[in-house]
């Protein structure tokens, strides 16, 4: 969404780099160009000059004058007033004290509303409450039917006792949605539902008649939150269909949809200035889960180029297996082979965690390879389990017998040339060293020592490196020395982090060590 921007903003800040005092010159050409990357992204002209207002004044300011690094402070600057027309802080849910809480969602017609209604009980059922949506959306063709579809994949109730209108019956009476909202609410107090969605009608532009209907369902349920959904794509009129909104039903929060799409994101950057209602949830791809809390200092460092690894560790922390992740930390205490089969785990491990790009994407300073990205084929891991598959148990724990006839063998039942099984097995050995180099606390290429690795153990070729330790042929001696292996095991694994394989550290993660190996990109399958 923000790529254009996000690489006018990276050039800009590119060209201050090596200066040690910034002149009024300097400072005048940045500003300048900040705005121009503000108005080609579609943010409003009244945010864009209020903005570049501030960031001026702060920057021929004795925070960047005195700075060491005058460059860096002018980024933290930017920063700074990126978050704060983002609303500033994380806005979470106001729940009900006392019965359900009531959340009604409003917004034009094609915005994603029904859509985004699954998604949003889908996250709070994920966030341990009982979530029932309510269909008040009687005129648009089949949007009952939409909305129960969606609550079926969300795996939660829908109450629609009208069926609303078809394509058949465009010019019949559609039943009262105010009636059907308020029987809603008392459904959910009866059968013990602690949130309560509304979808309401919307409009292919702001009309007297919508606005109307929403303030009649507004009054009846007396809603806890007011959610207005807003197509990221639609630009400047963004701003003006928010100002429309929030007169008519005084929305509470703004909902951000299809923020995974191609437009210029200026809506984004607009909205909650000009409205002054904080951003609390994104909707980023067509997927049930595609939705996340909107965090406006996140969401700064992704427009910056410097990441968003909280996320990303949040989403690994959501999605990783806790089993498979205590088994490869007893492999690792072991120093056992890493196989075929740990290989395909892992990658499943990932694939688990969503789109690898826009994984890749949170990283810091992904900008910089976003073509490569952008071409990464993700159906490689569907590719890369189906010759693994294909080998028999023997072959994923010894790849080196796989010899010129077993590599065809393996090619014809999965589908695939030689060449793509010759390039899963070289692939597969860079793992396989890139795993015993950080078993004997070497980190991985690229990177620092991973914590509780121990970082900086005896490396390939050092003198004195410890050798294995050959059992006692003595049987009490032995039993004993295998009592010892076991304690030994066990302080192991508890040093080791959940994840440690591909360096996901839960709280004690440090996002300045992460460091994308040179090729990380081929590692990963490359693309087709």
């Amino acid at each position: 969404m923000f790529n254009s921007l996000s690489d006018r903003l990276t050039a800009t800040f590119k060209n201050l780099r090596g200066k040690g005092r910034l002149t009024e010159a300097d400072v005048d050409a940045t500003v300048r160009e900040i705005r121009r990357a503000l108005l080609d992204a579609d943010v409003a002209v009244s945010v864009v000059r209020e903005f570049t207002g501030r960031v001026r004044e702060r920057a021929l300011g004795a925070e960047v004058s005195g700075a060491l690094n005058p460059s860096q402070q002018i980024v933290k600057i930017v920063n700074e007033e990126l978050v704060e027309i983002l609303g500033g802080e994380t806005r979470r849910i106001r729940l009900a004290k006392t019965g359900p809480t009531i959340i009604m969602l409003a917004g034009l017609q094609g915005a994603g509303k029904t859509t985004l209604a699954g998604k949003l009980s889908k996250w709070l059922k994920s966030q341990g409450h009982s979530p029932m949506l309510v269909a008040c959306d009687l005129q648009r063709p089949n949007a009952v039917t939409q909305l129960q579809v969606v609550g079926q994949r969300a795996g939660v109730p829908v109450f629609a006792p009208h069926p609303g209108a078809t394509s058949t019956e465009l010019d019949h009476p559609a039943g009262d949605p105010v009636a059907v909202a308020r029987a809603g609410v008392d459904e959910a107090r009866q059968k013990l539902h602690d949130v309560v969605i509304v979808d309401t009608a919307g409009r292919l532009g702001v009309d007297a008649e919508m606005m109307e209907q929403a303030r009649q369902i507004r009054r009846a349920i007396v809603p806890n939150e007011v959610l207005f959904v807003v197509d990221s794509m639609i630009g400047q009129d963004a701003v003006n269909t928010a100002l429309a909104f929030d007169e008519g039903v005084n929305f509470t929060g703004i909902v951000l949809s299809k923020l995974d799409g191609d437009a210029r994101g200026g809506a984004a950057l607009s909205v909650a200035s000009i409205t002054g209602k904080p951003v609390m949830f994104a909707s980023t791809g067509e997927g049930v889960d595609d939705f996340e809390l909107f965090h406006p200092d996140r969401m700064a460092s992704r427009i910056l180029d410097m990441g968003d690894v909280l996320t990303l560790i949040e989403q690994a922390e959501k999605s990783w297996d806790k089993d498979e992740a205590a088994r490869m930390a007893k492999k690792f205490a072991d120093q056992e082979d890493f196989t075929l089969d740990d290989f395909l785990a892992q990658m499943q491990q990932i694939r688990n965690m969503g789109s690898m790009k826009k994984m890749l994407m949170m990283m810091p300073g992904a900008q910089n390879i976003r073509q490569q990205l952008e071409q990464f084929d993700e159906r490689e891991i569907d590719r890369v389990e189906a010759i693994v598959r294909s080998m028999t148990p023997h072959e994923r724990v010894a790849p080196k017998i796989i010899n010129g006839s077993r590599r065809a063998r393996i090619a014809k039942g999965s589908g695939m040339h030689v060449s793509d099984v010759n390039g899963l097995l070289e692939r597969f050995a860079q793992a396989q060293k890139m795993m015993k180099k950080m078993a004997a606390g070497g980190g991985m290429p690229g990177m620092p020592g991973m914590p509780g690795m121990g970082g900086g153990g005896p490396r390939k070729g050092a003198k004195n490196a410890p050798k294995k330790k050959a059992r006692s042929g003595n049987p009490a001696k032995a039993a004993q020395e295998l009592r010892e292996a076991e304690a030994r095991r066990a302080n192991a694994g508890n040093a080791l982090p959940t994840g440690a394989s591909f360096g996901q550290q839960g709280a004690d993660f440090d996002p300045s060590q992460l460091n994308l190996p040179k090729g990380f990109d081929k590692f990963l399958g490359g693309s087709k």
